[in-house]
């Protein structure tokens, strides 16, 4: 049964910079019931769909994805900083709310047509994720959908992510 995340989520005012509050998720990753509860929703959403491979986003995302990624019995594309990776690589840079990254996968991660869950812990402007997407989609791989434990609607991150489905446990 799903329990409610919200009271696990410690809001830290001015993190990173000044007046960003970020919502931090690692008290329910501390605590087995909330971890469990976010993992167990989130592999019952996608269980029985016809999904290829899951997406992770470095660093928080590789939590859930790779869980989501053993349960379901498919493989996990780590998509990280530059730099990370040890093989070919291909690349998207992208603005954050307070600065610009870049996000690489291994240019073998996607076949054509495959069907990818792209997952990460937050949603907020949806530049990371969306840069995520373009990788994915470059290499010819479909987008099934985009899952987030925390979405902060305020932000506006959906837009960002243009006709791609978009799912999130818990909203702000």
């Amino acid at each position: 049964m799903e329990q409610d995340i919200s009271r696990w989520i410690r809001d830290i005012p001015d993190f990173p910079e000044k007046g960003i509050l970020f919502r931090d998720i690692t008290p329910a990753l501390l605590d087995p019931v909330p971890f469990k509860s976010i993992c167990d929703s989130l592999a019952e959403r996608y269980r029985g769909r016809k999904i290829d491979k899951i997406a992770g986003i470095e660093a928080r995302g590789f939590f859930f994805a790779s869980v989501l990624a053993y349960t379901l019995g498919i493989g996990m594309i780590p998509l990280r900083k530059p730099g990370k990776l040890p093989w070919k690589t291909i690349s998207r840079s992208y603005s954050l709310e307070y600065g610009e990254a870049t996000v690489e996968m291994h240019e073998d991660a996607v076949s054509e047509g495959e069907r990818v869950l792209l997952v990460d812990d937050l949603l907020a402007t949806g530049g990371t994720a969306a840069a995520a997407a373009a990788l994915i989609e470059s290499m010819g791989g479909v987008i099934e959908e985009i899952a987030f434990v925390i979405e902060l609607s305020e932000l506006g991150g959906r837009a960002q992510l243009a006709e791609r489905p978009v799912f999130s446990l818990l909203t702000y």
